[in-house]
């Protein structure tokens, strides 16, 4: 009985010992991570979900794909993945810190013959003078020497960054690092998403879940602004934030300016510039009638689609309005209206009034020149809003793996002994790695050993 408990333990630890394990693991979390890009994660686009169909977004959200990071087979993926990192490290490094700990001091016959790189001298002096003399020796050129006295003979040996070889193993720990920082802030972190008014202020957010969540200050949007490329498009759009407590602007976050990868951060929470828009559909607008023949001008409060009737019997209505014309007609810039005016007993005709152009509004030859003056309605600024106060043990992690990669391929284990004899000194070299290179290093050193007088 106690045979089979042993048996079915020592099969469970060799399987997550496994080398396979690992690449089947990494193969898992690489492929399944494609599906958290491909796929959107958190509030699902209305626009995704009028495309895909009720089966696959059924089948999707029972998964997890939407999800995909807080999913439990992708959570259970990184644990077991963990314990086969640790189980790995526990079997091999006890082997490791053997082997740096407890070098290899005394050469035997069968090792001297299986060393690529050897190199031998004579001397005439006694091997007293010799040892000593090549102790001296190796500690200027290489590292100071381990003697070791064996059947009549000494060995010397010196070695250098052998700790090198722990250098996969830090990889691991920052691996188990990165998986405990990401835990931290999936457990203790949030994400979700505010809009607000330009001149309001908002002491809550939206979480990804629909739940609304307070702050436990305020942010204040004193100003929201856009700039646009030559073509219509988007080139920059930034909020100029305030944080309150209390009502009361907190030194140094007072007029913030949040543009895209650039954002605010008070008290662990973090607010990214996501989006922007008009305020409210109602709002109001300004526009300003003047006859032709040089009458009083007539400046005139309208609202999106409610048609406006003049003294002289023309009806027009604003069909839409920007505060960057740049989207409907390249080549202008700032706010402008599509109009559609209809003269009394005449046909409707539709076309843009601008605000900063009045000599292409007075272009168009008709009797009554229109012209934009603005709008009451607010732009606002949608910020993603995230904690993640796991956030600086993940980068502890990357650093932990930037090191560990680096030793673990840019540093070997190097190694040499001489084993001294009466008249003979036998010089030999090994590396973990690299082997060309200390071969060269090598070489030099064997150039001066065979210069060595005792």
């Amino acid at each position: 009985m106690a045979t089979t408990e042993r048996s079915f333990v020592t099969a469970v630890w060799d399987f997550f010992c496994s080398l396979k394990l690992t690449l089947f693991l990494l193969i898992s979390l690489a492929l399944t991570s494609i599906i958290g890009t491909v796929l959107p994660q958190g509030a699902l686009p209305p626009e995704y979900v009028a495309q895909i169909s009720p089966t696959k977004l059924q089948i999707y959200s029972k998964l997890g794909f939407f999800d995909m990071y807080h999913s439990w087979w992708f959570i259970s993926l990184l644990y077991v993945f963990s314990l086969n990192l640790i189980s790995c490290s526990i079997k091999r490094l006890p082997h490791v810190f053997k082997f740096i700990s407890e070098p290899t001091l005394v050469l035997g016959e069968g090792q001297r013959t299986s060393f690529p790189l050897k190199k031998e001298m004579t001397f005439s002096g006694s091997i007293e003078k010799g040892k000593e003399r090549l102790a001296e020796f190796l500690g200027k050129e290489f590292s100071a020497p381990v003697i070791t006295e064996h059947n009549g003979e000494y060995h010397l040996f010196a070695q250098k960054t052998a700790w090198c070889r722990l250098g996969v193993y830090v990889v691991h720990l920052s691996i188990l690092v990165i998986f405990i920082g990401a835990i931290i802030g999936s457990l203790a972190g949030y994400k979700g998403f505010v809009t607000i008014v330009e001149g309001t202020s908002v002491n809550s957010f939206e979480r990804q879940n629909g739940q609304q969540m307070p702050l436990g200050f305020e942010v204040l949007c004193e100003k929201f602004t856009v700039d646009f490329y030559a073509n219509g498009a988007p080139k920059e759009f930034r909020s100029i934030l305030t944080v309150l407590e209390n009502g009361t602007p907190v030194p140094g976050y007072s007029q913030v300016k949040v543009i895209v990868n650039t954002p605010m951060t008070y008290k662990g929470i973090t607010f990214y510039q996501s989006s922007y828009g008009q305020a409210s559909e109602g709002g109001e607008h300004f526009i300003t009638v003047t006859p032709r023949n040089g009458g009083t001008p007539e400046k005139i409060t309208v609202r999106d689609n409610v048609a406006v009737t003049l003294k002289d019997g023309t009806t027009f209505k604003l069909l839409e309005a920007t505060q960057e014309v740049r989207q409907f007609a390249p080549g202008f810039s700032g706010p402008a209206a599509r109009i559609e005016v209809t003269p009394k007993g005449a046909a409707p005709q539709t076309f843009i009034a601008f605000k900063n152009f009045p000599e292409v509004n007075a272009q168009r030859g008709d009797a009554l020149i229109f012209s934009y003056d603005g709008t009451s309605a607010k732009q606002y600024t949608g910020l993603q809003v995230a904690k993640d106060p796991g956030v600086w043990v993940v980068w502890l992690g990357c650093a932990l793996m930037v090191i560990g990669i680096c030793i673990a391929f840019f540093m070997s284990h190097k190694r040499i002994w001489v084993v001294v004899s009466k008249g003979h000194a036998r010089m030999y070299g090994n590396a973990s790695k690299n082997q060309a290179a200390f071969q060269m290093q090598f070489e030099d050193i064997s150039e001066k050993f065979k210069e060595i007088k005792i």
